[in-house]
């Protein structure tokens, strides 16, 4: 059985089909180059709307049994950017240092990174984390917050996330 992966992409744009998803399709191919596991995406895009990521993050997790939910888009200052308050709003337990590590990592390339809201959060079984809505910017923090990633997902009673070490050194304390 594959290990099941969201990702959900919040975008009034996308989601009306005005323009392609590149943000979401970035997050499934960083994903692939970093898992050897068997795992298969999970991929929806939705409206900037709270309720519906909201009522998106609850089915991923709860029924769906993603183990790693990864938003991607509405995490600026703007009205619509509501992903962060939905994250909240399902998670049991917040971890702010995904965020406060990819504004750092962030601001070495823009000064704008500190309008960025990104948070990681647990529900249940399942942690979700939300990454900025353009494609550079995704893999930059992904990058950075990735290595934490699998051993977060061993702490919540998730499986076990293989990774390809030539692409990605992931952290898990010695036995």
């Amino acid at each position: 059985m594959s290990i099941k992966i969201g990702i959900l992409t919040a975008s009034d744009r996308a989601s009306a089909g005005v323009y392609d998803d590149l943000s979401g399709k970035a997050v499934i191919n960083l994903l692939g180059e970093y898992l050897t596991s068997q795992w298969e995406p999970i991929y929806k895009v939705i409206p900037d709307d709270q309720q519906s990521i909201e009522t998106e993050l609850k089915r991923m997790i709860d029924q769906v049994q993603c183990c790693l939910v990864i938003t991607t888009g509405g995490t600026g200052p703007a009205p619509r950017d509501v992903t962060p308050e939905a994250t909240e709003a399902v998670c049991q337990k917040m971890l702010p240092g995904f965020g406060e590590l990819m504004r750092s990592v962030s601001l070495q390339y823009v000064p704008t990174a500190i309008l960025s809201r990104q948070t990681a959060g647990i529900r249940g079984n399942g942690l979700i984390v939300n990454l900025p809505g353009k494609p550079k910017s995704i893999k930059e923090c992904l990058e950075a917050v990735f290595p934490a990633i699998p051993y977060c997902v061993d702490l919540i009673g998730g499986p076990y996330l293989e990774c390809n070490p030539e692409v990605i050194q992931v952290f898990r304390p010695k036995r």
